[in-house]
């Protein structure tokens, strides 16, 4: 059936909701930053969430097998990855387990190398238990962003390190990495012999003609070295339901993993569960409908960034545009724009304090309000 463009256009009122998203700032301002959708969740998951929560009882639960099978097919119609239920272990969130990565992986004052600027809690994980971070520069090459491969080599060879974090697609800039990219990252890996940590929780919001590549899935050995997480959190707008789950074909590093879990990260939320099951058996249609929407919202802020003396690189995924505001030499890009009435996200969070990150998972009418604001304030600084 199909879902018409129209429901991503419904205004919802999130003041009263204890939304984190519409908290941060003062209610006049917009908020754009963190990686939260002002949509309407799927029907198919709010019919799911209201039969769970009828039937009234709310006791320990454990993964349903339709969960599994629901994963399967997804990752097998998608990217064309045959995965076994064995080698998936269920999670409350997606950011706990790149920390217990980080940790059961890796000992302190060994090395985790990260290319960046990147979401931070990839450089966050190494930091918090203190391990050796060793940064890649991303690179502009060919209007996309990618790393600095002889930084990456390097990075490798260095004696400490053990692990590689990757973020694909990445967060922020939006690349998708292509598979001759992922291959000379995995070579990297099968040198040096490190554990490849792939979060590839926006490789369901791709908005270009670009296949996403599962980094396990491109080679035997890749799946040997590699842990993969992914959700259908960002996807469907579920995040406070709390579900993400790790694919770890190695029997080794997943009884690690799930050793050092045991007691620490609790078991995924019975209603994160049942909506995860929903989202991938039933939401399809609304998925497809909403990568058609952030399209246009996409393209729409790159004409409307177009005219200031802002840059913004053409985004082939996720719905968080990566803006250069170098051109302004503002102070304080963050409080400019939340002068202005919009709250981002600072980019020296990421890595570059000459960025900002802005959400468009929005109806275009409020993104339109944004852009207007902004350029409003351009305007009267004298940068328009």
């Amino acid at each position: 059936m199909d879902v018409s463009l129209s429901v991503f256009d419904t205004l919802i009122d999130r003041t009263d909701m204890s939304s984190d998203k519409w908290a941060k700032y003062p209610q006049h301002v917009i908020p754009m930053w963190v990686a939260d959708m002002d949509f309407d969740s799927p029907d198919c998951i709010k019919t799911a969430l209201n039969q769970r929560v009828s039937e009234g009882v709310y006791g320990y639960t454990h993964t349903p097998k339709a969960l599994v099978g629901a994963i399967q097919s997804h990752l097998k119609r998608r990217y064309d990855w045959s995965v076994s239920g064995a080698h998936l272990v269920h999670l409350p969130g997606l950011v706990c387990a790149l920390h217990l990565s980080v940790r059961v992986f890796s000992k302190e004052g060994e090395g985790i190398v990260v290319p960046g600027p990147v979401y931070y809690h990839l450089t966050k994980a190494p930091l918090t238990a203190k391990r050796d971070l060793l940064m890649v520069d991303m690179q502009v090459e060919n209007g996309r962003w990618v790393p600095d491969m002889v930084q990456f080599e390097s990075a490798c060879a260095n004696p400490k390190s053990k692990m590689i974090l990757l973020c694909n697609p990445h967060n922020p800039g939006g690349s998708v990495y292509t598979k001759a990219e992922l291959l000379r990252i995995h070579a990297l890996a099968e040198k040096y012999d490190l554990v490849v940590v792939s979060d590839e929780i926006h490789c369901d919001l791709i908005l270009d003609d670009v296949p996403h590549v599962p980094f396990a899935s491109l080679n035997s050995d890749a799946a040997n070295r590699t842990i993969t997480l992914m959700a259908p959190s960002k996807t469907f707008n579920i995040a406070g339901l709390g579900y993400a789950f790790a694919v770890i074909e190695n029997p080794v590093l997943r009884q690690a993993f799930n050793q050092e879990k045991a007691g620490l990260i609790p078991s995924p939320n019975m209603l994160g569960l049942t909506a995860a099951i929903a989202a991938y058996e039933g939401g399809q249609a609304w998925h497809q409908a909403l990568l058609v929407y952030l399209k246009r919202n996409r393209d729409f802020l790159a004409s409307r960034i177009a005219t200031t003396p802002m840059k913004m690189l053409h985004l082939e995924a996720t719905y968080l545009a990566w803006i250069d505001v170098s051109a302004l030499s503002l102070e304080n890009p963050h409080q400019f724009f939340l002068d202005a009435g919009v709250g981002i996200s600072d980019g020296k969070d990421f890595g570059n304090p000459n960025y900002i990150r802005l959400n468009f998972g929005c109806p275009q009418s409020v993104l339109d309000q944004a852009l207007t604001r902004i350029e409003e304030a351009l305007i009267v600084q004298g940068f328009m």
